[in-house]
């Protein structure tokens, strides 16, 4: 038996309004269908102003869609009981730098209403999962950008969600800080965990993602697994798939 998606995009149009007197209303989003099942990690892909990040707005109840639906858990995305059970890593993360790891934890599990004894526990296998135990109790300041990252990894799992939603989750990170957070993704996954992420990193989805959908200029161009979309496209690599879609020439 097929299980539900856990999210799915229905037809979704997003238009911006100009700021410019006369010009048109920009679209962002075109027509984008999408769906993604319990336990997959989908990586949702494209070039810099492809849609991606409009796209995860709407689902996070940032941006209202002008036309089309939006469904996490069969809940319209227009109703905040939506977003109850998802946890969500910004591109850009920002906190206190004094705060310890283990005290944002606790602001957040505060913010979710995690009683007391449920929070400590939540702390202390968040940050094992994490790789911050022994960092819990040094200042933000004191961390790497890997480490702070992987801090943001830990408030988005606090409430311990079914569904992750992470944007550029490995954004400015050396290769051993994305092999970790490519690690812990994996380790969600085999938790029974929902993955929905945006990357650059096109080598660190052709690892860890089950299916992928490719945008370029709000339209999704392609979506599957890897390996059929390397054979569909008679590529050897994501990146070569990546680039062929989106009709990239390589100079002379």
């Amino acid at each position: 038996m097929t299980l539900a998606p856990i999210l799915k995009i229905e037809s979704l149009h997003v238009a911006f309004r100009s700021r410019e007197l006369g010009q048109e209303a920009k679209l962002a989003v075109k027509g984008l269908n999408l769906a993604v099942s319990p336990g997959e990690v989908f990586g949702f892909l494209g070039p810099n102003g492809a849609g991606k990040t409009t796209t995860m707005n709407v689902l996070l109840g940032f941006v209202p869609p002008t036309s089309g639906n939006a469904f996490l858990f069969g809940v319209n995305v227009r109703e905040p009981i939506a977003r109850q059970r998802i946890g969500y890593l910004p591109e850009l993360t920002y906190y206190y730098k004094f705060l310890t790891a283990e005290e944002i934890l606790r602001f957040y599990a505060k913010i979710f209403g995690l009683r007391s004894s449920l929070a400590d526990q939540r702390i202390n296998s968040i940050l094992k999962l994490v790789e911050l135990d022994h960092a819990r109790k040094r200042p933000i300041k004191t961390y790497s950008k890997g480490m702070q990252q992987r801090v943001g990894l830990a408030q988005a799992l606090i409430n311990n969600p079914d569904l992750l939603i992470l944007d550029e989750p490995t954004s400015g990170l050396d290769p051993v800080g994305r092999m970790k957070v490519r690690e812990i993704i994996q380790r969600l996954k085999n938790d029974g965990k929902t993955v929905f992420f945006s990357s650059h990193e096109l080598g660190e989805v052709e690892t860890v993602c089950d299916r992928v959908a490719i945008l370029c200029d709000g339209q999704l161009k392609a979506e599957g697994k890897v390996e059929q979309l390397v054979r569909a496209y008679q590529c050897t690599t994501l990146e070569q798939v990546f680039l062929k879609i989106i009709d990239y020439k390589l100079a002379a």
